[in-house]
């Protein structure tokens, strides 16, 4: 499992001209899942997320996580974070979970990250077209990979 997040100031990811979720401070969650993930990635990833402490303290340092700042998440469902491009110039998405395998896991991970946060988060639809806007704060960007 394999997630970019990045820290905003705020969010929103709409669907068409539905817009699906809005948020302020917090983080945006970009989340590719592969046919091999299982519950044990999705703890470990909700965990490390919900912890992280990447949001500043009142003397400028990253010392506080998601769960400090009572932030708030928009987590979306992609699957071109598992994307080669080793051979040709257009990307091979072997790697990346077919709906099937991906659709549950990206709902319970969605659902362990609500109850490690304690509160609601807001979400894409999965496998649709989205548009995201933010408004990154910092920039702080970081890609995390279960496997490594």
């Amino acid at each position: 499992m394999r997630a970019v997040i990045q820290r905003v100031k705020k969010a929103n990811v709409s669907v068409g001209n539905e817009l699906n979720a809005v948020m302020q401070q917090g983080l945006l969650i970009l989340l590719g899942i592969e046919a091999e993930d299982t519950k044990e990635d999705i703890d470990w990833l909700v965990r490390k997320i919900c912890n992280m402490r990447i949001f500043s303290d009142q003397d400028g340092n990253m010392n506080l996580s998601l769960k400090d700042i009572d932030g708030e998440a928009i987590i979306v469902s992609q699957f071109t974070l598992y994307a080669n491009t080793k051979k040709g110039n257009r990307p091979s998405f072997i790697k990346a979970a077919k709906p099937a395998i991906a659709k549950p896991l990206y709902e319970k991970f969605i659902q362990e990250f609500e109850e490690k946060l304690g509160k609601r988060v807001g979400t894409g639809k999965f496998g649709a077209d989205m548009q995201i806007n933010l408004v990154n704060d910092g920039p702080v960007t970081i890609i995390i990979d279960s496997k490594e």
